[in-house]
């Protein structure tokens, strides 16, 4: 007798092919496809601007559009001593309107000075977009800008900090930080570098998120932040960001997915 596929039967074997032949959309919500962003304009239509709010009493500045410039192919993300809200100070962060997956995150930055601020370029999602807390953050803190601390948080519990050197200060010029997220492990790159792996089920974030660009400053989280002393403006500068999803090409020459699978 002739087998028949029921139609029901026929959508499961497509959507199971479809599924197997895009890695990038595996995980539920991640509705974002691979680009390279050159900051040859700040593009709000893909970047959100944060504006007018703060994440909270630990934070000492107010987010501001106004903090917020493209200047000679560079996003800046200034902190200042311009009063906003109810702040006496200043900030800025952008994040992608869209959710990423698994895949290879890129960013060509030079971060900020100042004990008290953090300079942040990091994935997160959470209760705000109807889900638990994930995330995965490269953060300078400006007490010392040596460094740069990685993290990783599964449903809002974090302590997977590492403390990585940046030969040269992470201040001083442009340095490559990237992250390859897949599903059974999470890699860390600092200028092509390997430099943290992690394989722990229980420490891999699982849910699709959006990219962030942030400088903010506390009062508060003098333990881990340092104390905060203002010694004038400062930036955070990125001069390209990059999202390669899993199986597609690199998408700039030199790219760390060109080489890395």
């Amino acid at each position: 007798m002739k087998s028949i596929l029921r139609p029901q039967r026929l959508a499961v074997l497509i959507s199971i092919a479809l599924g197997l032949a895009t890695p990038a959309f595996a995980q539920e919500g991640a509705n974002g496809t691979s680009f390279v962003e050159n900051f040859d304009r700040l593009d709000t239509a893909f970047w959100y601007v944060s504006d007018g709010w703060n994440n909270g009493s630990h934070q000492n500045c107010t987010w501001s559009k106004k903090q917020i410039n493209i200047a000679d192919g560079v996003l800046e993300l200034t902190f200042d001593d311009t009063k906003a809200g109810d702040r006496d100070y200043a900030c800025g962060e952008v994040q992608t309107r869209k959710r990423y997956g698994y895949g290879t995150y890129e960013a060509r930055m030079k971060t900020a000075d100042g004990s008290g601020l953090n300079s942040a370029f990091f994935t997160y999602i959470g209760p705000t977009d109807k889900k638990p807390h994930d995330e995965i953050d490269f953060e300078v803190l400006g007490k010392n800008s040596a460094r740069v601390q990685l993290n990783q948080y599964v449903s809002a519990k974090g302590g997977n900090e590492k403390l990585i050197d940046v030969p040269g200060g992470a201040n001083q010029e442009f340095n490559d930080y990237a992250f390859v997220w897949q599903k059974d492990r999470l890699r860390y790159y600092l200028n092509g570098q390997l430099v943290h792996e992690v394989a722990d089920p229980g420490k891999l974030p699982v849910n699709a998120q959006k990219i962030f660009f942030s400088l903010w400053g506390t009062d508060t989280l003098k333990d881990w932040m340092g104390p905060f002393a203002y010694s004038g403006p400062t930036k955070l500068r990125v001069d390209r960001v990059a999202f390669t999803a899993e199986g597609d090409k690199c998408q700039f020459p030199g790219s760390l997915a060109c080489t890395v699978k």
